[in-house]
C-alpha cells in the first residue's frame, strides 16, 4: 500500500508504520514523488489536499501530522460508522484517521496544561476519551477495522502481506507484587508496630491472625503464589510479574525489604516459570537515581537484564518517566492505563511504540496497554466482586473483537484470604475458567 504526501514528517512516518502493520501486516510505504504515485497501479492512498487521479483512496489531511509543535487542538467529535471520531475531513473516509490515531496514541493531550489527580498524575477526567465516553473502547482498533473495510471497497483485491496481519488475540494476565506478605518477613519493628496498631484499634481478630501466621499455624493472607501457579499451569497461562523493590518504606512504598532472603527466594522461584519485571517505586518518581538502583537490585537477584517495567501506582509523566526508563535499558513498559479508572488510556488494545512528542520522534520503547486493574474496580469505582466480573467480561469481549491484547492487572493481596477482598479470588478464577 502506497501513500502519497507532499511532505513526510516523523509523525506521518510513525502513524503510517503503525497503521500499515495493523491493517496490512507491514508498514505503509510513503512517497513524495507525484509521478511515481500516479503511475502506481496497486492500492494507494492520496494523503493530500486534493484528488490526484482516479483509482486512488483520497484522505484529505488534517494539519496535525505536519506540525512540529504541541498546541491545543480544537476537537469536535461526531459519529462515524457507529463510533466517535474527530478531525472531520473530505475524501473517501469521514475523518483523518492518521491524525486522530496519532493524537490518541501519542497522548498528545497529556503534554498540554492539565489538572492533576490527588496523586499528582494526569487525571483521567481531563481526557477526550472520558469526556466523550469512549474510554471503555479500543477506539483506534475499531477505526482501523472500518478503514480496512473502506479500502477494500475501493480495492476489492486488497490482501494483507503474509499471515502476519491481524495478530491473533492474546490474553496476558499480569501481577503487581507490592506487598508480598501481609504479616511475614516484615522485620521485628514493623511487626511490633502493626501488632500495637491492631490492639489500639481493638482489632483483636487481626492481632490473633498475625500471631497465628507468625507462629506457622496459619497461611499468610497474601500468600497466594502456589494457588496462582496451579491456575496458570491448569490453563496454560503465561503471566508477567512486577516486583516492587523500594529500599525504604514510605506512605506508598510498603513492600518487604528487597534485602530479605524470603523475597529474593520468591522472585527466583517466579523467574523459573515467568517473566519477572521491575515495579519502580513511588519514590523513584521524585528521586530519579532510585530507578537505576532498583533495576540493579532485581538484576542481581535474577542474574538477568531487566527489560520490562510497570510504574507503581501507575505514576508516570510524559515524557520524563519513559525517557528515564529507556536510559536504564527498559524495552517494554506496561503502565499505559489509568490508576483511577478502568479503560483504554490510549484508546488502543495493541502494543505500540512510544512516540516522544517533545523530541518529535518514535522511541524504541514498546508500550503494552492494560485496560483492567482490580484496585480500580475495588477502590476507585467501588464495585462489588460480581460487578467487577461483568466489567472484566465486557473488556475481554471488546479486545477480542479487534484481535487485541487483553492485559489485566491483579495484586496478590486481592487473591488470598484477606477478609477485605472476600469474593475476589473466586471471581478471578471464574473469569479464567471462562476465557482461558
Amino acid at each position: 500500500m502506497l501513500i502519497y504526501s507532499s511532505t513526510i514528517t516523523p509523525r506521518l512516518q510513525y502513524i503510517a508504520d503503525f497503521s500499515g502493520k495493523e491493517v496490512m501486516g507491514q508498514p505503509f510505504e510513503l512517497t513524495t514523488d507525484l509521478s511515481y504515485f500516479q503511475q502506481y497501479n496497486e492500492a494507494k492512498i492520496n494523503y493530500s489536499p486534493a484528488r490526484i487521479s482516479t483509482g486512488e483512496f483520497w484522505l484529505k489531511p488534517h494539519s496535525l501530522l505536519f506540525e512540529n509543535n504541541i498546541i491545543q487542538q480544537p476537537i469536535q467529535c461526531f459519529d462515524a460508522n457507529g463510533e466517535k471520531a474527530f478531525f472531520k475531513v473530505e475524501g473517501d473516509f469521514p475523518f483523518d484517521i492518521f491524525a486522530a490515531s496519532f493524537y490518541l496514541l501519542s497522548r498528545y493531550e497529556e503534554y498540554l496544561p492539565h489538572q492533576k489527580d490527588i496523586y499528582g498524575r494526569y487525571a483521567h477526567e481531563n481526557s477526550l476519551a472520558f469526556k466523550e465516553a469512549f474510554l471503555n473502547q479500543p477506539l483506534v482498533n475499531l477505526w482501523l477495522k472500518d478503514f480496512k473495510d473502506a479500502l477494500k471497497r475501493i480495492f476489492p483485491k486488497l490482501t494483507p502481506e503474509g499471515s502476519g496481519h491481524h495478530s491473533p488475540f492474546t490474553f496476558l494476565p499480569t501481577y503487581d507484587i507490592d506487598i508480598a506478605w501481609s504479616y511475614q518477613h516484615k522485620g521485628w519493628w514493623r511487626t511490633l508496630a502493626g501488632s500495637i496498631q491492631s490492639l489500639v484499634k481493638g482489632n483483636w481478630k487481626q492481632f490473633m491472625e498475625r500471631l497465628h501466621v507468625l507462629k506457622g499455624r496459619q497461611k499468610d493472607p497474601f500468600d497466594t503464589y502456589g494457588w496462582l501457579n496451579q491456575l496458570h499451569q491448569q490453563y496454560n497461562l503465561k503471566p508477567y510479574y512486577f516486583f516492587l523493590l523500594a529500599e525504604k518504606t514510605s506512605r506508598y512504598d510498603k513492600n518487604i525489604s528487597p534485602r530479605q532472603k524470603a523475597l529474593q527466594a520468591l522472585i527466583s522461584d517466579h523467574l523459573i516459570r515467568y517473566p519477572v519485571a521491575i515495579h519502580p517505586s513511588w519514590r523513584s518518581g521524585d528521586e530519579h537515581s532510585l530507578l537505576k538502583k532498583e533495576i540493579v537490585l532485581l538484576q542481581n537477584i535474577t542474574g538477568n537484564n531487566v527489560i520490562s517495567s510497570r510504574q507503581h501506582y501507575i505514576r508516570f509523566t510524559l515524557p520524563g518517566t519513559f525517557r528515564r526508563l529507556i536510559d536504564e535499558g527498559i524495552q517494554f513498559d506496561f503502565s499505559m492505563g489509568y490508576g483511577s479508572i478502568n479503560g483504554f488510556r490510549a484508546s488502543i488494545a495493541s502494543p505500540f511504540y512510544w512516540y516522544d512528542l517533545e523530541k518529535d520522534r518514535q522511541s524504541a520503547l514498546i508500550l503494552f496497554p492494560f485496560c483492567y486493574m482490580d484496585a480500580n474496580s475495588f477502590y476507585e469505582q467501588k464495585y462489588t466482586a460480581q460487578h467487577a466480573l461483568e466489567e472484566m467480561r465486557d473488556f475481554y469481549r471488546s479486545v477480542k473483537s479487534v484481535n487485541g491484547t487483553f492485559i489485566m492487572i491483579w495484586h496478590n493481596s486481592f487473591l488470598g484470604t484477606d477478609k477485605l477482598y472476600t469474593g475476589w479470588k473466586e471471581i478471578y478464577e471464574q473469569f479464567i475458567k471462562e476465557v482461558a
